[in-house]
């Protein structure tokens, strides 16, 4: 294990669990559509319970004779007060309906894109699917077939293919992207509680497509400082620091005024 010590002040500030994952947009987006779809579902069925039970058939004679003008036939029906319910009923749908669609769209936007944390590095991971495995390539060329991530950090991956089409999710966390030979997806996810999770193939990709997995690990900042700092031995070359930085030894070692790489900073 080579000696690591870097300051607190030299790495980058955790979000400390204020950004929102994934999981917890999609969440929000699908309680907000069950609300209101059954509130929706209510209204429509109490008013045609309502109206069928006030104006079901009786024996044969007309309750409403005496106050409702009944049109005869051939007759065009008159009042309804100039069609101002369907209107005031269209109008608030249309309000409605449309707020949600520019709601979701912003939410959906944001997964897109991920959270812009001032002052925080994202901790950026390459995932490279093959039949049948996953391999993760860390900023400093370690190479592993588990994902081992801090807890409360976001990580970025960078997700393709070495032979035919796969598809890398994280049940637990509500992530999925596409791996495709030659090209790379991006996706993204933060997590608060430590524990290790399973990430799957969600794309038939051959007779091994059910074991295709992999475990991945939330660990707390210290622990994950550790065995980044441990990676750096591990390297091709052996002359990569455990921050992602090159020197010009032979030897991968990280000093006390290391500095921290863009994606490549430990938590």
């Amino acid at each position: 294990m080579v000696s690591y010590s870097v300051p607190l002040a030299t790495l980058p500030p955790l979000h400390g669990g204020d950004v929102r994952a994934p999981a917890e947009v999609f969440e929000s987006i699908f309680e907000v559509f069950l609300v209101l779809g059954t509130l929706v579902g209510v209204v429509v069925v109490a008013y045609t319970l309502y109206y069928a039970v006030k104006y079901r058939a009786g024996d044969g004679a007309d309750p409403h004779a005496d106050s409702v003008a009944r049109p005869e036939l051939g007759e065009l029906p008159t009042g309804g007060a100039g069609g101002r319910k369907v209107f005031l009923s269209l109008g608030i749908s249309a309000v409605i309906v449309l707020s949600l669609i520019g709601w979701t769209y912003m939410e959906l936007s944001y997964i897109e894109d991920g959270p812009d944390i001032e002052g925080e590095e994202d901790l950026h991971v390459t995932v490279e699917g093959y039949q049948f495995g996953w391999t993760f390539v860390y900023p400093n060329g370690y190479e592993s077939t588990t994902l081992r991530v801090p807890r409360n950090r976001v990580v970025r991956l960078d997700v393709t293919s070495r032979d035919v089409f796969h598809n890398f999710g994280i049940p637990a966390f509500r992530v999925k992207a596409d791996a495709i030979p030659g090209q790379t997806t991006s996706a993204w996810f933060t997590h608060e509680e430590t524990g290790t999770y399973e990430a799957q193939c969600y794309e038939l990709c051959g007779s091994g497509h059910s074991m295709m997995t992999a475990e991945v690990e939330v660990v707390s900042r210290d622990a994950y400082r550790e065995w980044y700092a441990g990676t750096a031995n591990e390297t091709t070359g052996g002359n990569t620091t455990a921050a992602g930085n090159e020197t010009t030894g032979g030897d991968a070692t990280a000093t006390a005024n290391a500095t921290p790489t863009s994606g490549g900073a430990p938590a």
